[in-house]
């Protein structure tokens, strides 16, 4: 059974950062590539950032590129997302996912039925 387990969602005000994480079980962690996705009230969930299995590529909407940060640690199969210069525009449920495919590299062109396995979402509130 696959568990994707996010955690360090919360209040923030404007300017600041907060890192999220995401702890994953049942999944051959280490050969597939994870993302990040968020969906804000009355709208789609878009792609935020990827990591490759291997964390070899990484990739990021152009509206967090240069604030946020993927990165992945197979051994302790957990990935996360530093996010840095929070805007109240990223207030949003914040959503791991992991790649339906192995062994694939990541691009931001990915969407949503390009993961099986979803975390249950992290609330990350901005303040201005």
């Amino acid at each position: 059974q696959v568990q994707l387990v996010e955690s360090g969602g919360g209040l923030v005000q404007a300017g600041g950062s907060l890192r999220l994480s995401c702890a994953a079980s049942g999944v051959l962690f280490s050969s597939v590539g994870m993302a990040w996705f968020r969906q804000a009230p009355g709208k789609e969930r878009v792609f935020v950032a990827c990591v490759s299995w291997n964390g070899g590529t990484t990739d990021y909407a152009d509206s967090v590129k240069g604030r946020f940060t993927i990165s992945r640690d197979n051994p302790k199969n957990t990935v996360y997302l530093q996010m840095s210069s929070l805007i109240p525009e990223d207030t949003a449920v914040y959503y791991c996912a992991a790649d339906r495919r192995l062994l694939r590299a990541c691009s931001r062109s990915f969407t949503v039925s390009d993961f099986g396995f979803w975390g249950q979402g992290t609330q990350v509130t901005v303040s201005s």
